[in-house]
C-alpha cells in the first residue's frame, strides 16, 4: 500500500506541484519567436485542426484530402473560423493552456461527429446537445452503450487532469497585455470579420446558407462551418415581406377557395397515421436482391389504395423532424441547419397541428408509441400540438423485443391502438402510431438463426448481415400492418389509414442506389374500408395529412386548408412563399392569421389510456417483502411511499414488490408510471394505506403470496 502512495506522490510532484525552473537563453529566444509570429502559427494550427477534424468526421484520410482538394476555399474558411477562436488566447497569460483548450474543443466536437456518423447519416449539430439527457437515459441501446459512456467519461477525465497539470506547470506570458486593444480587436473579428466573410463566402457559393441535404452539406462545406451554423442559425428567419397585410392576403386567397367540412366528431371516419420507422421498400434499392418479398402486405396495399413517394426532410435519423412536418403541415426547409423544433420553438409556444384541427370538430386525438415518452421531448411537443392522450412504452406491458434486444416489437401497438378507439365510443378518433421495430442500428454479425429472408448483391459480409437483419425486420413491420388492417376490418367503423416511412435506414445509401434517384424519398401507402378511389400522388411529408383529410371531407385549420387549396398550384414559388409567411406568423410572429389570438392552445395531455390502481397490499410469508396488487402495472411502474420513490420489482401486470424495510405502518402507497429523468407520467387512481400485520390493530389483515391473477 505504501508503494502505491509513493507512486501517487511522485505523480503529484511531477504534474501538480509548481517548481521554479531556470531555463536557458535558447529557450527564451524560442518563446519570443513563437510569441512574435503567433498569428502565423495560429493559422497553421487552425488548418491542421480542421484537417484532423475532417479525417475524424469522415473516418478517412483520403476523403479528407479530397475535401481539401475539391473545396479548398471552404477548407480555408473553416480554418479562418478556428483561427478567430484562437484570438481568445491573447486575453490570457497562460496562452499554451488556452490553446490546448481551444484545440481540444474543436477536436472533441470532431470526435463526437465521427462517432455519431458511425451510427447514423445525419451529422452532429447543436440541437443534438439538447438530446443528451435522453440519450444518457437510454444506455445499452443503439444510441448509447455503457461501454461508450465509460470511454467518454474516462477520456474527458484524462483530458481534464492534463489541463489541470498544464495550468499549474505550464508557461505563462510575461509581457504586458493590452486588454482594451485586444478585446476591441477580438470583437471586431467576431462581429465584423466573421459576418462579412461569411456573407461573401455564401454569396460566392464557397459555402451554403441552407442545406437541403444536411449530410451532403457537412461533406461539401466542412464540419466547423456546418456545426457553427447549427449554433447561430436557429429558428426561422423573418420573411422580408412579413406584415399583417401580406398574411391577410394569403388567408383571403385560401378562404376564397377552401371547402366546407362535411363531417364532425360523430360522423367522420377514424383516421390512423402510422410512422414506419426507417421503412424502405427493398425493391427501391438498385443493388439489393431478396430471396422472396418480405413486405407482401405493403405491396398489396400499394397496388390497391392511394400511394406514392414521400419527400421527407431527413435521412438515416431525425424522425422527429419528419413527424413535425407530418403533424403540423409546416416545412423544415425554413428552419436553421440541424434544427429540431421539438427541442426549440415548441418548448416555448403551442403549435397548430392535425390534432388541434380535428379536435375543433369533435375528434378525440391520441398518440401510441412503444418507446420512451420523453425522447425528443415528445410529451411536451404532443401537448403543444393539442393531443388528448399519449401512450408511450411506460404505459404498455411490453414483453417482446427485436432480435438485437434494443427495441420493443411493434405487435403491441395494435391492441394499444384499439384501446384508443374503445376509450371514446361516441367519438371519431385520430390516432398517430409510431413504430420502432425496424430502427437501427443493424448488426453486422449474424443475429437471426436461419433467417427466412436472405439478401444478395452486397459484397461486404458485415453489410450483408446488416441487410439480412433489416429485411427480416421489414417483414415484422409488414406483419404489423396486416394485423392492424385485419383488426380494423372487424370493426364497424369507417376508417382510413395512412402509413409512411420517416426516412431511409442508416445503411450508407446514395442517390444512385435508389430507383427514385433521391435518398430523401420514402413511400407512403393507405388503406380504408370506405370505398375511396385510388388516387396516387407524390407528396411532401407536410402535405400528406392535408391530402388525406381532403379526401374524407375535412377542411379545417390554417395550414391544412392552405395546403388543400394551394399545393397543386402551378406557381411553386408563390406556394412556398405563402407557406413561409404563415409558418413564421404562427411560430414566431404576431399570429395575424389568428387575429392575434391563441386559437390552438396546448392541451392537458393525459399519459396512457388504462387507469392504474392499487387493490390490496400484503406481506410475504417470510415478512421481508411487501406485495402491492392492482391493475395495469408495467415494467416502468414504480412504488412511492409517502411521495418518495423506493426500490421496487415488477412481477406481473398485477403485482409489484418492495422491501419490507422501506415501509412502515400507516405509510401511504402510490404507484406511478415513470419515464426517463424520473418523470412521473401517471399516478395510480388511489393511494393505499399500509397496515403492518406485525403491529396490533383492531382488525388484522391476512398475508398472501402473490399470484398472476391478483
Amino acid at each position: 500500500m505504501k508503494k502505491i502512495f509513493d507512486v501517487l506522490n511522485v505523480i503529484k510532484q511531477k504534474l501538480f506541484v509548481k517548481k521554479d525552473k531556470i531555463h536557458s537563453e535558447k529557450y527564451y529566444r524560442r518563446i519570443d519567436f513563437l510569441n512574435k509570429y503567433s498569428l502565423l502559427f495560429h493559422a497553421i494550427i487552425a488548418m491542421a485542426i480542421v484537417f484532423i477534424v475532417e479525417i475524424i468526421s469522415r473516418r478517412s484520410f483520403i476523403s479528407a484530402c479530397k475535401f481539401v482538394d475539391a473545396h479548398t476555399l471552404a477548407f480555408m474558411y473553416n480554418s479562418f473560423l478556428v483561427f478567430v477562436s484562437f484570438s481568445l488566447v491573447y486575453l490570457f497569460r497562460r496562452r499554451a493552456f488556452a490553446r490546448v483548450i481551444i484545440t481540444g474543443f474543436w477536436t472533441i466536437l470532431g470526435i463526437i461527429n465521427g462517432c455519431v456518423l458511425s451510427n447514423r447519416v445525419t451529422p452532429f449539430g447543436y440541437t443534438d446537445l439538447k438530446c443528451i439527457p435522453e440519450l444518457l437515459a437510454m444506455n445499452n441501446t443503439s444510441y448509447f452503450t455503457a461501454q461508450q459512456a465509460t470511454i467518454v467519461v474516462v477520456g474527458l477525465g484524462a483530458f481534464a487532469l492534463f489541463l489541470v497539470a498544464l495550468f499549474i506547470k505550464g508557461p505563462k506570458y510575461t509581457g504586458k497585455i493590452r486588454y482594451a486593444g485586444i478585446s476591441v480587436a477580438f470583437l471586431a473579428l467576431l462581429f465584423v470579420a466573421i459576418p462579412v466573410t461569411t456573407n461573401v463566402a455564401q454569396n460566392t457559393n464557397v459555402v451554403a446558407s441552407y442545406y437541403s441535404n444536411i449530410a451532403q452539406g457537412y461533406d461539401d462545406y466542412g464540419f466547423v462551418y456546418s456545426f457553427s451554423s447549427t449554433v447561430v442559425d436557429r429558428g426561422m428567419k423573418k420573411p422580408e415581406d412579413y406584415n399583417k397585410q401580406n398574411v391577410e392576403d394569403v388567408e383571403q386567397k385560401v378562404n376564397s377557395q377552401k371547402q366546407t367540412t362535411t363531417v364532425d366528431g360523430k360522423t367522420g371516419p377514424n383516421i390512423i397515421c402510422v410512422l414506419l420507422e426507417s421503412f424502405c421498400d427493398p425493391d427501391e434499392i438498385n443493388f439489393l436482391q431478396v430471396n422472396e418479398d418480405p413486405i407482401p402486405t405493403f405491396h398489396e396495399l400499394e397496388k390497391n389504395y392511394s400511394s406514392g413517394y414521400l419527400n421527407v426532410p431527413v435521412v438515416g435519423a431525425g424522425t422527429a423532424n419528419t413527424e413535425f412536418e407530418m403533424l403540423t403541415g409546416l416545412s423544415m426547409q425554413y428552419f436553421g441547419t440541424g434544427e429540431y423544433p421539438y427541442k426549440t420553438i415548441l418548448k416555448q409556444t403551442d403549435c397548430e397541428s392535425i390534432a388541434s384541427d380535428l379536435s375543433k370538430i369533435g375528434y378525440a386525438t391520441h398518440v401510441v408509441h412503444n418507446n420512451g415518452g420523453n425522447f425528443y421531448s415528445r410529451t411536451n411537443a404532443f401537448s403543444k400540438m393539442g393531443f388528448d392522450t399519449f401512450t408511450s412504452k411506460e404505459l404498455m406491458n411490453i414483453t417482446e423485443y427485436t432480435p438485437n434486444g434494443s427495441w420493443p416489437t411493434d405487435d403491441i401497438l395494435v391492441s394499444e391502438t384499439m384501446k384508443t378507439f374503445d376509450a371514446t365510443p361516441n367519438q371519431s378518433d385520430f390516432t398517430y402510431i409510431i413504430t420502432v421495430g425496424t430502427h437501427g442500428d443493424y448488426p453486422k454479425e449474424p443475429v437471426i438463426e436461419n433467417p427466412t429472408y436472405t439478401v444478395s448483391g452486397v459484397e461486404d459480409e458485415g453489410m450483408k448481415n446488416a441487410w439480412t437483419y433489416y429485411v427480416n425486420q421489414l417483414n415484422e413491420a409488414d406483419r404489423f400492418i396486416k394485423e392492424l388492417t385485419d383488426e380494423l376490418s372487424k370493426r364497424d367503423e369507417d376508417t382510413i389509414v395512412v402509413m409512411f416511412g420517416d426516412h431511409l435506414p442508416t445503411m450508407g445509401l446514395q442517390d444512385s442506389d435508389m430507383k427514385s434517384g433521391d435518398i430523401y424519398k420514402t413511400k407512403y401507402i393507405t388503406w380504408n374500408n370506405m370505398g375511396l378511389p385510388k388516387e396516387d400522388a407524390d407528396l411532401y411529408a407536410y402535405q400528406l395529412l392535408a391530402q388525406t383529410t381532403d379526401t374524407v371531407g375535412i377542411h379545417e385549420g390554417t395550414i391544412m386548408n392552405y395546403h388543400q387549396t394551394q399545393m397543386n398550384s402551378t406557381d411553386e414559388a408563390s406556394y412556398q412563399d405563402g407557406l413561409d409567411l404563415l409558418q413564421y406568423d404562427i411560430l414566431y410572429g404576431k399570429r395575424y392569421c389568428y387575429n392575434g389570438t391563441d386559437l390552438y392552445p396546448a392541451s392537458d395531455l393525459v399519459m396512457g389510456i388504462d387507469k392504474v390502481d392499487i387493490t390490496n397490499v400484503s406481506d410475504s410469508s417470510t415478512s421481508d417483502t411487501v406485495y402491492i396488487y392492482g391493475h395495469n402495472f408495467t415494467n416502468w411502474s414504480k412504488v412511492y411511499i409517502n411521495d418518495s420513490k423506493v426500490a421496487s420489482t415488477y412481477l406481473s401486470a398485477g403485482v409489484l414488490a418492495i422491501n419490507k424495510e422501506d415501509i412502515s405502518d400507516g405509510d401511504e402507497i402510490t404507484v406511478c408510471q415513470v419515464g426517463s429523468s424520473d418523470t412521473i407520467f401517471r399516478k395510480s387512481e388511489n393511494t393505499y394505506t399500509y397496515v403492518d400485520p406485525a403491529v396490533e390493530h383492531d382488525s388484522e389483515s391476512e398475508t398472501d403470496e402473490p399470484t398472476e391473477n391478483q
